[in-house]
Formats: structure tokens, sequence, C-alpha cells
């Protein structure tokens, strides 16, 4: 075996950084939540035995019991993977396949229970208690196989049900009810969860889902739109009751049906008017397309909502809201709001004779013609969203993709630049992505000039709000420069590469490899630095990766919690809910950072959060205190027990002394 041939202590350190890992993940879907959480918490028991061989003055271990460790390495991993679906996986996938899922489990004890019972003791430096723990932790094993615990019959029929139903029903509405309750997907949040789940599945079949995953994706839409009719916003001013003027969508009415209440996210704030192209400024907020261009367009660089300076004035489409927008129509009889067509360029022949002589010369290979044609080309596609239709129409992207490679600083600049303003045109994405960017991309952000490396980060970001250019960014290597721009760049650098990796990191799959390239040192260095302007970025990642395992374990190694509840204490509104959101996540099954917390003083901030904070903010805190509140009644509760057993007389000790 491959790890057989590494040193005993190589095993033992990798043993205990995997059950370490499994020691971090914070919660489980109900569905497995019982048998999970036991798992990990007899896993948890082995880190004593791994420790005092890792520590064992004789380093020299037996070959037979090494090769139980490198199958108990193998049981480890089993268990890792396993774990990590129950807190992230689909729920309804775990419903409805519940018998696979338990004999994977079943499958996964087996191992372990295995690979202990081949461990000797013999020859190894382990104390006494720690041999009589793992043996509890066999003993355990052993009786908890085959051992089968009754499922919810009532749900897993209610979601077969649906699940085999084509046509849809008025008594579907008890059913779903039912559903949405147990399952916990009562909310935005928890719908996009799931939807993100089932897009990881679809994602593990290479693009081919097959029919039971898609038929899980319809359930799914199901329970959305029976979430989203249920809980209208009830508490809308009056004047809101009616439908917006005409161009924002049409109700298909009669008589009989009341005009339905458009919630209050689905307007722009600008306009008020139902949203047709809902995109995303710098600070988060969500405005109509055209609105938030014509505001621009007037010179203004705040965000009308909230008046925070732009960091960037480059929108971001919400495709997620346009989805829920389409959705919510469909449910209520409303014909959804068509977007306005932006792929056709108006431009005068005139016009694109100069876009066809401006590419003949990055063709040619002079270096001159070269630099003034992409500088051209850069200027061009800055600020006319017809140009940028124009050029890229004309061929421009493969040609400024070639040059990305280019040895001549200026070209090189110009060409990243040009493919930055070209990617805010969202139909040009997807064209620059399929010309094989993001190589070149990824070359620029590492050699260029540090102008190039501000674009390329930008670019990435650009290109990454659609969703699949995500995995395809992550997977080509852009992450690890991002975090090199993100500590040594300059401002203007830092911003560019904090806001790329915001949006990278919301794919699962590139949390993990945010944190091992470091990215969580940096961004507790920014987190501290005085006047250093990079807070709100840096909690906005921090709040992101808080939610995967190498995340979680990797901040709380940072020593970060003094720092987060100074924040809680005394930052603004959006960095005290990112704060709390953080520690939720440390402080979830890790009673170290929970004490930690305490110490430093969170109970006065996260009160005053709970009571003044936003939305979220609210729930975080309360989320806090109520974990904070049954840690301490648990500890009363133990020193309680163990007073009273110290006060009992012994009458055994005080027999035997009579009789003496």
């Amino acid at each position: 075996m491959e790890e057989e041939e590494k040193g005993g202590g190589e095993v033992v350190e990798i043993l205990i950084e995997t059950v370490n890992k499994i020691a971090s993940i914070s919660d489980y879907r109900c569905t497995v939540k019982k048998q999970y959480c036991n798992l990990a918490r007899r896993l948890k028991l082995l880190i004593p035995m791994l420790e005092e061989i890792r520590d064992s003055k004789d380093s020299i271990i037996p070959q037979q019991t090494l090769k139980a460790l490198v199958l108990l390495k193998q049981a480890l991993d089993s268990a890792k993977d396993l774990l990590i679906f129950g807190c992230e996986g689909s729920k309804i996938y775990m419903v409805l396949e519940r018998e696979q899922i338990m004999n994977k489990y079943h499958e996964v004890t087996a191992k372990l229970e295995q690979a202990l019972s081949g461990i000797s003791y013999e020859g190894l430096d382990i104390s006494d208690e720690v041999k009589e723990q793992v043996e509890l932790v066999l003993a355990q094993f052993r009786r908890a196989k085959g051992r089968v615990d009754a499922t919810d019959v009532e749900l897993h029929e209610d979601l077969l049900s649906l699940y085999n139903k084509t046509n849809d029903s008025a008594s579907d509405l008890a059913v779903l009810r039912r559903i949405s309750e147990k399952l916990q997907l009562m909310g935005i949040a928890d719908l996009t969860q799931e939807s993100l789940a089932l897009h990881e599945m679809v994602a593990a079949t290479g693009g081919d889902p097959g029919e039971s995953i898609e038929k899980m994706s319809m359930l799914l839409k199901k329970i959305k739109d029976f979430v989203q009719t249920e809980n209208p916003n009830l508490d809308a001013p009056e004047r809101e009751k009616n439908l917006p003027p005409s161009g924002s969508g049409q109700a298909i009415v009669d008589g009989s049906h009341q005009m339905p209440v458009i919630p209050d996210d689905f307007r722009c704030p600008i306009s008020l008017e139902l949203m047709k192209d809902p995109v995303i400024v710098s600070t988060g907020q969500t405005y109509e397309r055209s609105c938030i261009e014509k505001w621009l367009g007037a010179g203004h660089d705040t965000c009308p909502k909230t008046q925070q300076k732009l960091i960037s004035t480059a929108p971001t489409p919400n495709f997620v809201l346009r989805s829920l927008i389409a959705q919510w129509c469909e449910a209520n009889g409303i014909e959804p709001p068509k977007r306005p067509s932006r792929t056709v360029s108006t431009c005068s022949p005139a016009e694109r004779t100069k876009i066809e002589i401006l590419l003949h010369k990055l063709k040619s290979g002079c270096l001159e013609d070269q630099r003034s044609a992409a500088g051209e080309i850069r200027l061009l596609a800055k600020h006319n969203a017809d140009n940028r239709v124009a050029i890229a129409q004309a061929g421009a992207i493969p040609l400024l993709v070639g040059l990305l490679l280019t040895p001549d600083p200026r070209i090189q600049e110009h060409a990243i630049t040009a493919l930055l303003n070209l990617s805010i045109c969202e139909d040009n994405k997807g064209s620059i992505v399929s010309a094989g960017a993001v190589p070149g991309i990824v070359h620029v952000l590492k050699k260029g000039s540090m102008e190039a490396r501000e674009n390329a980060a930008a670019t990435l970001f650009s290109l990454s709000v659609v969703d699949e250019n995500k995995v395809t960014i992550g997977f080509l290597g852009a992450i690890p420069p991002l975090v090199t721009l993100l500590s040594e760049g300059t401002q203007r650098g830092k911003k560019d590469a904090a806001t790329a990796l915001f949006n990278l990191c919301i794919y699962q799959g590139n949390k993990g490899k945010a944190v091992r390239a470091g990215v969580v040192p940096t961004l507790m260095c920014l987190l501290t630095e005085t006047g250093g302007g990079m807070v709100d970025e840096a909690l906005a990642i921090l709040a992101i990766l808080a939610s995967h395992p190498e995340g979680k374990a990797t901040i709380g190694a940072a020593e970060a919690v003094p720092v987060l509840v100074e924040v809680i204490r005394n930052g603004s509104p959006r960095n005290r809910e990112n704060a709390a959101a953080v520690l939720v996540h440390l402080c979830s099954g890790d009673q170290k950072h929970m004490v930690e917390a305490q110490e430093c003083g969170v109970m006065v901030p996260l009160l005053d959060l709970a009571q003044n904070g936003t939305d979220r903010g609210k729930r975080k805190a309360q989320q806090l205190l109520e974990r904070i509140s049954r840690f301490v009644e648990q500890q009363n509760h133990s020193q309680a027990q163990t007073e009273a057993h110290i006060q009992q007389p012994q009458p055994s000790s005080m027999a035997n002394f009579g009789d003496s």
C-alpha cells in the first residue's frame, strides 16, 4: 500500500488531522442527525490514543499495527466524506434514499470497527485510561452494528407521493406544508441551500443527473412555489396592494381573484416597480439595471439606498432573484416581466468599420499596432454597451485572449482591461471563458504589472457571476494568486481580489481551495490592521468560509474569537452581523471557542445586537445566546451533580469502619 510506505509518525499525523476535520463539522441534516452526531462523537474519542502514539518515546510502530492504522486512515476518510455529505447534502435525497444512506453508514462503521480491532497495544506506549476509552468506542461500534432507528414513515410517504405524481392537486397543500416544516425548508436561505446541494449532485454526475435527481429538482420547485405563496408580504402598506405600472408584470385576473401583493424584495428601491433585470452593486443592494445605470450616468458614485461609496460601478446580474421573481409571477398568475434584450448592437456602419480596422491591427505582428489597437478597444468598451456587443460579435475576444501572454506589459494591460470592460455585457461572459481566457487571466494575475493584476482580479470577479464559471475559475488555479494579491496588492488591488474571492467562495468547492491557499491568515491581518479599510471585505469572506469544515478549523486556530467579539461590540451593522455569523459556526460543537467568547465579554454586545442589529444580525445573535445559555446550564448541572456526589455519605465505607 502507498500509505504503508510513509513513516508511522506521518500516518498518525494524518489520522489526527482527519479526526480534527470531522470534529469541525458543525451540524447535520435532521434526517441523519442522531446517527451522524453519534459517529462524530465516537471518532473524537480516538484523539487521545493517536496523540499518545505520536508523542511516544518509542517512535517505531510495529508493522502489524502500522497496517491497522493505514486501514483506520481509509475508514476515517470514508467517514469524513459521509459526514460532510450529512452536513451539506440534499435533505430530499436523504429521505428518499434513506436505505442507501444508512447502508453506507453501516458500511463505514463496520470498516472503523475492523480497523480498530486490528490495532495491537503491545509495543505501543499507551496509558491504560486511553486503552479503556478506545475499547469503549469499539464496544459502541459493535453494539451499533445493524441497529436501525425508526424512520419518519409519513415524511417518506409524503415525499414519495409527490415524487411519483405528475399532476398537481389541491390535496398536495397539506403534504407540502408537512414536508417543508419537517425538512426545515421554510425560508429562501434554506431553499437556496437545498438547491445548491442538488446542483452539487448534478455536477458530480458530470452533468448527466439521471431521472431521479431531475424528479427531486421538480419536487424542490413544488416546495419553493408552496413556501413563496404561503408566505406573502402581509405587512405591505396599502399603496403596495396593487400591481405596479404596466411593463413590470401584468396580472391575469378576473373578478373572483384578488390582486397579489408584490414582495418588497422584488421591487427596485428606485422605481418601486417589479424588477425585470435585477443587478447587484458593490454594497450588496439590488436595483433594476436601467434605474441604477441612469443613477450612475448622472455622475453619482454612491449606493442610492445606503449612501455608501461604491467600490465598483459595474453592476452584477442577480440571477437568483431573477429566478425567484419568475417563479413568483408564475405562482400568482402574472406574466413574468420580460428583460430588455442587450445582445443586438446599434453601432453605425462607420463604427463597425473602425472596429474591423482595430481587429486587423490586433492580428498584425507589429507590437506598436497591437498596443494602440488594444488601447482603443479598451476605451471603446469602457462606457458604451453597444460597443461591447459589436466588438465581441466582430471576433475581438479570442484575439485579446491571445495577447494576455505577450511579454509587452503595456499590451498585456490593455488586453486584460479590454476583456474586463467587455465582460460587463452578460452575453460576453460565456464567450470569454469559452475562448480559453481563464489560464491567460491567471497568468496576468501572477506575472503582470500591478495595474494588470488588479484588472485581472476584477475580470475574474465579473466572470464568476455565472455559477458554472465559478467552478472553472477555481479549477484552473485562480485562487492562490488572488490570495497573494489580497496580501501584497495596492488598496485597489486588495479590493478587487477580495470581491473576486468572495464571489468564487460562494461555490462550496472553492472554499477549501481558498483556505489551503492561506487566505485566513491574510484576512485576519486585514481585520486587525489599523486604518486598513478592508474590514468589511475580510469579514464577508470569513463569514462564507466559516461554513466549511476546513475554514472553520483554520479560523478557530487563528485566534479569531477576541477579534470577532470586538467587532460585535464596536463594528458597523453589517460587520457585526458577519462577525456573529462566523462566531456561530465556531461555537457550533466546540466548547473551547464558546468559553473563550464568554471570557472576552461577548454577552453584552450580543444582547445589544439581538435588539438593535440587522435582521440577520439579530438571528445570529439569538442563535449564539441560546447556545451559550444551554452550555452554561449544562455546566451548572454537571457542577451540581459533582458537588452532590462529594457531599453524599458513603454507606459501604461507614459500614466497613463500624465492623472493624
